[in-house]
């Protein structure tokens, strides 16, 4: 997006017809340049505040409900640029809401809808605005428009079926870490007080509990500050190419989550890589854009072995046999579209293959996850009943 204040104009068309939008430039000569180099005869041109609204941050629900609206009013027939001012006006989202009416003001003044979305890449992304372009120009718009709209909003659907399953098992770590945690720090150091008054001899377990348990009573604030530095230093290792490489090698060993994770990629793949060859981008393209999508390192490497076998003249079923990632199901369906024509049909059928498959076993996921959270939970308390409790059944044995 161009820096700089927002400014309100209107202004006369060749035609005589007046024209409001909005321009943002750094000061009002600016502005006044812009609306006159876009063959407006500017009338006013005032600078404005954004009412912001209750919420600031751009949404994907937000870009999946304009996309929708868009394939709805351009089936219409109904001006591109009106249809899009009209959707800005209803929009709740004081960003979403500006970015869309500048969109609507480049259209109006003869911009293609793919110049005037890529200068707001980072709200809709790079596949976003290239989709559209790809659409734009083989004229495929409408069908484009609304396969890209379920994309999203499948997407969405599942990313939030991955996260409430992840949620319970991630709640009940954090709960027994706060139990232990309270056990460690003060109630174990009041049963070694006790244990110290009376002289007795401490099981070799008790000793470790007490140990830790002072520890986490006087340096608690050490055990935060480690933990926040594992929780920074994990971060910060995703962000880097090879850190994120190993983390999701170390995720892909996890039975249940590798299952998960390569059940979203493949999903992703499919349905960005159907969605690029529908709008009318070549194999090549879609393929890369496929893999970029798919967010997994893994998948873009091999894609990318794929592509370079493709530019030499390879088929894809050929190529595919050098892709470790892609399962062998994904691959014969890709094979099977590649030789009857229909390999955009396949990738919806794959699409939709993994995503039910990623959904039932995220719904499952507390049934696989709850016997090791079981055994974990038992064998912590267990641990933590017998170093407060082997100390008393010994006095007790001595007082006999």
């Amino acid at each position: 997006m161009i820096a700089g204040t927002t400014y309100e104009y209107i202004g006369i068309d060749r035609a005589g017809n007046r024209r409001k939008g909005v321009a943002r430039a750094a000061t009002e000569v600016d502005a006044f340049r812009q609306v006159s180099a876009a063959g407006l005869t500017p009338v006013r041109i005032k600078a404005i505040r954004v009412n912001r609204g209750r919420r600031s941050k751009v949404r994907k629900r937000d870009v999946a409900n304009f996309t929708y609206q868009l394939g709805v009013l351009i089936g219409a027939r109904v001006p591109i640029g009106e249809g899009i001012r009209g959707i800005a006006e209803q929009e709740p989202t004081g960003k979403f809401r500006e970015v869309l009416m500048m969109i609507a003001s480049r259209i109006e003044s003869g911009s293609k809808i793919a110049d005037a979305l890529r200068e707001h890449e980072e709200v809709f992304g790079k596949l976003y605005v290239e989709t559209i372009k790809a659409a734009e120009e083989s004229g495929n718009m409408i069908k484009v428009l609304e396969y890209l709209s379920e994309m999203l909003d499948r997407d969405m659907e599942m990313h939030s079926t991955v996260r409430s399953a992840l949620m319970y098992p991630f709640c009940t770590l954090v709960v027994l870490g706060v139990a232990v945690a309270f056990l460690l720090g003060f109630v174990v150091p009041r049963f070694s007080k006790m244990y110290a008054d009376k002289a007795a001899q401490l099981p070799v377990v008790t000793q470790i509990m007490i140990a830790v348990g002072n520890s986490v009573q006087h340096y608690w604030w050490a055990y935060l500050a480690v933990i926040a530095g594992i929780v920074f230093g994990v971060r910060k290792l995703w962000e880097l190419p090879r850190g994120r490489d190993l983390i999701e090698n170390i995720l892909h060993r996890v039975p249940v989550i590798s299952q998960l994770f390569i059940g979203m990629s493949v999903a992703r793949f499919a349905r960005v890589f159907g969605l690029c060859l529908n709008s009318g981008l070549s194999l090549i393209d879609a393929l890369t854009m496929g893999a970029n999508a798919s967010g997994r390192p893994a998948l873009v490497k091999d894609v990318h072995a794929m592509v370079d076998q493709v530019r030499n003249g390879g088929r894809l079923s050929h190529v595919l046999l050098i892709c470790n990632y892609l399962p062998s199901f994904a691959k014969r369906m890709l094979t099977s579209g590649e030789e009857s024509a229909e390999l955009t049909r396949m990738c919806g059928v794959i699409a939709k293959h993994y995503e039910r498959d990623t959904a039932a076993t995220a719904k499952n996921m507390s049934t696989l996850i709850e016997p090791v959270l079981i055994v974990l939970i038992a064998g912590v308390v267990l641990a933590v009943a017998l170093g407060i409790f082997l100390p008393m059944w010994d006095m007790m044995k001595l007082m006999r």
